[in-house]
């Protein structure tokens, strides 16, 4: 009796021992999953991506071509990684002296639905926010809140959007033309 597989590897793409795909997940050509890489349903990934070691991807992500996930990387649910984004693992890394294994790695979450543009880089050890929107080419070397809107280099908070990433604009007194959310702090509060 042959099982049936619930998802799609193209056949240029490798997948290493103890790899779990979820239901419906497309890997698409040259790709890379290596041991341990645990992926939830419904996701794809795109051409050319390399995923290393122990990583955690959730449900219906979207992984662009030319993406590289190092270990120590978790990303929630509905992440958006944009094409040649790439995220790091190590803060100093020499080759004179490797820093090999999961001991040396920094973790870096991104949290649910927040979206990282093209060739955007993400400095390990950080935690992206849910419902961010991070822009194409921006360098990322600190916490983003939920909901900013980040851009440039290194990155810094310009706006912030809601859960569809459209632009959220503030009056005087700190509320939103919509009414639900207020600015407090630099950071921003639903308040219905």
């Amino acid at each position: 009796m042959t099982s049936i597989k619930k998802y799609f590897v193209h056949e240029s793409s490798y997948i290493d021992e103890n790899v779990d795909i979820g239901i419906g997940s497309k890997i698409w050509h040259f790709s890379h999953l290596q041991s341990g890489v645990k992926v939830g349903n419904n996701t794809t990934i795109g051409q050319n991506v390399n995923i290393s070691n122990n990583v955690i991807i959730g449900n219906n992500v979207k992984i662009q071509n030319n993406v590289s996930i190092y270990e120590g990387v978790q990303i929630e649910d509905y992440v958006f990684c944009g094409p040649s984004m790439v995220f790091t693992n190590i803060l100093v890394p020499r080759s004179e002296f490797p820093q090999r294994g999961t001991k040396y790695y920094k973790k870096t979450i991104v949290k649910k639905s927040a979206s990282i543009g093209a060739n955007a880089t993400i400095i390990c050890g950080n935690k992206i926010g849910k419902y961010s929107l991070i822009g194409a080419g921006a360098v990322i070397t600190k916490d983003v809140p939920d909901f900013a809107l980040v851009l440039g280099n290194p990155g810094k908070i310009v706006g912030w959007v809601d859960k569809k990433g459209a632009r959220i604009h503030f009056n005087e007194s700190g509320e939103s033309i919509c009414g639900k959310f207020l600015l407090s702090n630099n950071a921003i509060i639903n308040i219905k």
